[in-house]
């Protein structure tokens, strides 16, 4: 079991490996990963980015037919969102309780309840773009008792955006760029970094912020 799970965290984090994973898993397996990704606080660690851009410039090479990628992802996006948001509206407060596990982080769930007490509502749409911060944005929202409408759209319009983004930036890169898959390393490389910014910038800016500053549960009135 572990060492399935080695092989997996392999393909997904190297870029050949997962250009092939692309290949053989197609569309399914695609949906599957963006699905536990947002809808699962399993799925903190999926790359979510890196996939999406290296489907959509295999799609351009042919390997996946777009129109089989773009509405089935999207609705994978948003279906697994609603799962997210409706845990943390059963859990309450008690979600902030919940200790570590090998599935969870607490850290992790502070971090998006930061970025959601900064960004408000926009947080929905913002967060699709931030790893980690997509997966506990959802509980994040259900937890603080977001209206379910309000949360609905902002969801639809942040998952159609995000999918659309990714896998439409890898298509065109790969229309517009010969051989491009072949250099996927360097554009992958280039997601990561551009991913991870707002996340840097967010714990440069925390570092002041005591304990006591960033407790969820004395600061919910406001969200």
């Amino acid at each position: 079991m572990l060492e399935s799970i080695r092989h997996l965290l392999h393909a997904l984090y190297n870029p050949d490996a997962l250009r092939e994973l692309v290949r053989w898993g197609g569309s399914p397996l695609i949906c599957l990963i963006v699905f536990v990704e947002t809808g699962f606080f399993v799925g903190f660690f999926l790359p979510g980015d890196s996939l999406l851009v290296t489907a959509g410039i295999l799609s351009a090479g042919g390997v996946i037919p777009l129109k089989w990628l773009l509405l089935p992802v999207m609705l994978c996006a948003i279906v697994g969102d609603q799962i997210g948001y409706w845990i943390g509206r059963a859990a309450g407060m008690a979600l902030y309780r919940k200790e570590d596990s090998l599935f969870f982080r607490r850290q992790h769930l502070l971090r998006a309840h930061k970025f959601y007490e900064t960004y408000g509502g926009k947080t929905v749409i913002l967060a699709r773009f931030v790893p980690i911060i997509r997966t506990f944005c959802p509980p994040v929202a259900g937890a603080a008792l977001m209206p379910y409408s309000r949360y609905l759209l902002y969801d639809l319009f942040g998952g159609i955006l995000w999918v659309g983004t990714m896998i439409l930036g890898g298509y065109f890169l790969g229309r517009s760029i010969p051989n491009i898959s072949q250099r996927i390393h360097y554009v992958i490389l280039a997601v990561v970094v551009l991913s991870l910014l707002p996340v840097i910038i967010s714990l440069l800016r925390a570092r002041g912020v005591s304990p006591a500053s960033e407790s969820p549960i004395s600061s919910t009135e406001k969200l």
